[in-house]
């Protein structure tokens, strides 16, 4: 993927006046953290974040309420007096914040701030995913009512080494003393540094202004984004949003798969569909073995783990004449061979009759998670092997959207180490 944007454009990043947790007015840092709100597995994820400090972030990112507006209400009066009682304070000084997550050996690093926003079509900022249109009204009715930009998108792009320009800062302010250091029960370590230098400022700001960036994890708050910018009738703060960008040649992130919940299809059900379509073979337990099967089969075409009864189903080996059938034509082979597509187009959509809503599938990024939940509820777990990096930039370079849920980066930033307030 090319490293500039259109006609010389590119990122636009400015500094902001960070909206942070007070650190003496809540238990712990580390227990006002969430993950990103599409992480957290309902409801079991929920109750024991909200349970872990009363302040914690996902009483704005995911309010409880019987409707929509009723949601947005409560999260819009719980934020009013989260900034009242001086839970939230927002920095003095507007900044840029260098973001670094840290376990195992493993070490990221990148910087925060508010991104000028331009329609993907301008090639400046690719996303490599469709949306479902009721998320973006979802999280946009949230945006509206509190005002705010609660967690950052994440947005990768190449950069050019570690002594020259963005990289060379965020290098050197790594070695500084962290306006914030904390361990979430994940095991990441995070630590925050406020970039408010000017010089450091525009080489950061300078070297992004030549580059475009990938969409990692957040096409959804990007869509929204876009969405309330034209609400607008001119100049505003939603002209900017919230974002965290990493230099994948610094720093390459792992891409893992989004698995599927079937929730009204039993595994037997599933099962008796496919005959004459795939390959179905019951593969051995435990699910760690399986998922290695499953990793073993991928490498050789579409592949998927089917289960959901404590049994597991190797699918693999569709009828090419039914792919040719069901999957559209009008895309590149690279994106009519994803197990996404195949899986939307050949399984949901035609086999299966499963519609893509949200009553009916669930979108879930933890592989025990999806197996658990599918056998709580009598549905089918759908296990996904991840797709390779450079066909996600390929793909997007092209201007090729993925089926939705695709893919899923990470590590992904930690939601509630700094906001940005729009008022």
């Amino acid at each position: 993927m090319t490293t500039s944007g259109p006609a010389g454009q590119g990122l636009r990043l400015i500094p902001f006046h960070g909206l942070r947790y007070v650190p003496e007015r809540v238990g712990s840092l580390a227990a006002v953290t969430s993950p990103p709100y599409d992480v957290v597995v309902r409801p079991d994820g929920l109750n024991h974040l909200e349970s872990a400090d009363p302040h914690n972030i996902v009483r704005l990112i995911l309010p409880q309420a019987a409707t929509p507006d009723a949601r947005n209400e409560q999260a819009a009066r719980t934020l009013a007096d989260w900034l009242a009682e001086g839970v939230l304070h927002a920095d003095p000084e507007p900044a840029l914040y260098v973001y670094e997550q840290r376990r195992d050996g493993m070490v990221q690093r990148g910087v925060i701030g508010a991104l000028a926003l331009s329609p993907a079509e301008a090639g400046i900022v690719l996303p490599h995913e469709d949306v479902m249109p009721h998320v973006v009204t979802d999280r946009a009715g949230l945006m509206r009512a509190t005002s705010a930009n609660l967690e950052p998108l994440l947005l990768t792009y190449p950069g050019e080494g570690a002594h020259t320009g963005a990289a060379a800062v965020i290098e050197a302010v790594a070695d500084r003393e962290p306006l914030l250091s904390t361990t979430t029960e994940d095991g990441f370590h995070h630590r925050l540094w406020a970039l408010t230098d000017p010089a450091e400022l525009a080489a950061v700001t300078g070297d992004l202004a030549h580059r475009q960036a990938l969409i990692a994890d957040g096409h959804h708050r990007w869509a929204t984004y876009l969405r309330l910018q034209s609400e607008q009738t001119g100049p505003s703060p939603w002209d900017y949003g919230l974002v965290l960008l990493v230099d994948t040649t610094q720093y390459p992130l792992q891409v893992r798969a989004i698995h599927r919940m079937l929730r009204r299809l039993p595994v037997a059900d599933a099962l008796a569909a496919l005959a004459g379509s795939f390959r179905v073979q019951q593969v051995e337990g435990p699910l760690e073995t399986a998922m290695t099967a499953l990793a073993g089969a991928a490498a050789g075409g579409n592949a998927f783990l089917v289960t959901g009864d404590g049994t597991f189903h190797l699918v693999t080996d569709p009828d090419p004449e039914l792919i040719e059938r069901t999957v559209r034509t009008d895309r590149p082979e690279a994106w009519r061979r994803l197990d996404a597509t195949v899986l939307h187009a050949t399984l949901l959509d035609h086999l299966w009759h499963v519609p893509d809503e949200p009553e009916h599938i669930a979108y879930i990024h933890d592989t025990a998670a999806t197996v658990e939940m599918a056998e709580r509820n009598g549905g089918t777990a759908v296990l996904m092997h991840p797709v390779r990096e450079e066909v996600v930039r390929d793909l997007a370079r092209q201007g090729v959207t993925m089926p939705r849920k695709s893919t899923s980066f990470g590590p992904k930033p930690a939601t509630g180490l700094v906001l940005r307030a729009l008022d």
